[in-house]
């Protein structure tokens, strides 16, 4: 049995499915284009995973489940179904107002595909839209188009899903300021009750990557980035939105409540290829490689590394994850965890962050003033490093 740093089991559950219909030319997540995958062998593997981990670590009500990729959407309907059931056989105490996500891509839900999900348990979907122009959406090796994302919305809401998500990302090759504004625009016409809008970042062995290196890769400027962002915080609050995490805009009541968990530094288990899981102060790896990971759950946890979390690590991770949230970090939330004070530990850099006006406090609370988000990372940063001490 794992022990359990709060005392209670996990209450989330993040589960990989790596498998993508194509590699989009920025992604950098453990995921494999579907031709030729072994997807059965893979949900069988994931299963047993499912069958050891709740062995070690047995579950309690489950109050969150988010399927990420890859592409979850690219599995057929009977491997679908077989998934879910998985789910519920191994997870089977839900709480009442479960939160259960699954990433999807428009173009890969179909009305069957989605009555499956709705009566595997899915409640939730977030589609990774991008942008709303064609031009940029072949640029960025998305094989959707903008019809697609309007026919799978209306897909997902026949079969009675309503809680949907899209994600947009700013920053793109040949993205202008107005560009981003149109795709804003259009996503909120459609009045979702979440949005995620992330910039890109150009990460190492992607396509992407490789064309900058050659600078051949035509990103906007750092000021019509800036731009970007700052538009989008204020058409997103115009319209009702609370931005209630950096990438994250949601209506009240609506925020992902599965991030949250990561957000607060919370117990989750992770479960699939190249998935993360932290319980009991311990974090795990799993295997990457989907036949090495199908192998490896023959004969137990498929681990690729598994390592305890110092009290230290723990305390900045509180600090790094929870000031991403506006609502930020509050001295009894720390105390819970630690039994100490964030001015015990972190005064030196809370004490710099609110001179430099990139901090706020009101009460036992910190968070991130309006400066403060565009220069989130070097606040985050502020607190790296410093504990080794104690």
């Amino acid at each position: 049995m794992t022990n359990l740093h709060n005392g209670r089991p996990p209450e989330a559950v993040y589960i990989h499915i790596p498998f993508c219909t194509n590699k989009c030319f920025y992604c950098d997540f453990n995921s494999y284009v579907l031709k030729d995958q072994p997807v059965m062998d893979y949900l069988r593997a994931l299963d047993r995973e499912m069958e050891l981990t709740v062995q070690q670590t047995p579950p309690g009500v489950i109050k969150t489940i988010f399927v990420g990729g890859g592409t979850p959407t690219v599995l057929k309907p009977d491997e679908m179904a077989y998934f879910l059931a998985s789910v519920r056989r191994h997870f089977p105490q839900w709480d009442a107002n479960i939160e259960f996500s699954m990433e999807a891509n428009p173009g890969t839900t179909d009305i069957d595909k989605l009555t499956v999900m709705k009566e595997g348990g899915v409640n939730r979907v977030s589609f990774g839209v991008q942008a709303f122009q064609n031009d940029l959406l072949g640029g960025i090796g998305r094989i959707h188009n903008v019809d697609d994302v309007y026919r799978s919305l209306d897909n997902a809401r026949k079969v009675g899903l309503d809680n949907l998500s899209i994600d947009l990302m700013f920053g793109l090759p040949n993205q202008t300021v107005d560009m981003l504004g149109e795709s804003i625009r259009r996503a909120l016409e459609l009045d979702l009750p979440h949005y995620s809008i992330y910039s890109l970042k150009v990460e190492e062995n992607t396509l992407f990557h490789t064309l900058f290196n050659k600078n051949k890769l035509p990103l906007p400027s750092e000021e019509d980035e800036l731009q970007m962002y700052l538009l989008l915080m204020n058409e997103m609050e115009a319209a009702g939105y609370r931005q209630y995490e950096i990438s994250n805009f949601a209506k009240p009541g609506m925020e992902s409540r599965h991030n949250i968990t990561y957000w607060r530094n919370e117990d989750y288990y992770g479960l699939g290829a190249g998935a993360h899981g932290y319980v009991g102060r311990q974090r795990h790896m799993n295997i990457k490689g989907v036949n090495p990971y199908n192998e490896a759950a023959k004969n137990g946890l498929p681990r690729l590394d598994s390592f305890p979390i110092t009290n230290e690590e723990a305390m900045e991770d509180f600090m790094m994850v929870g000031l991403r949230m506006r609502e930020g970090v509050t001295d009894a939330a720390f105390r819970a965890q630690f039994g100490l004070s964030l001015e015990d530990i972190f005064a030196a850099p809370l004490h710099k962050m609110l001179k430099a006006g990139l901090l706020e406090q009101e009460g036992d609370r910190y968070f991130l003033s309006k400066q403060g988000i565009l220069f989130g990372n070097d606040v985050f940063g502020e607190f790296v490093g410093l504990l080794t001490e104690i």
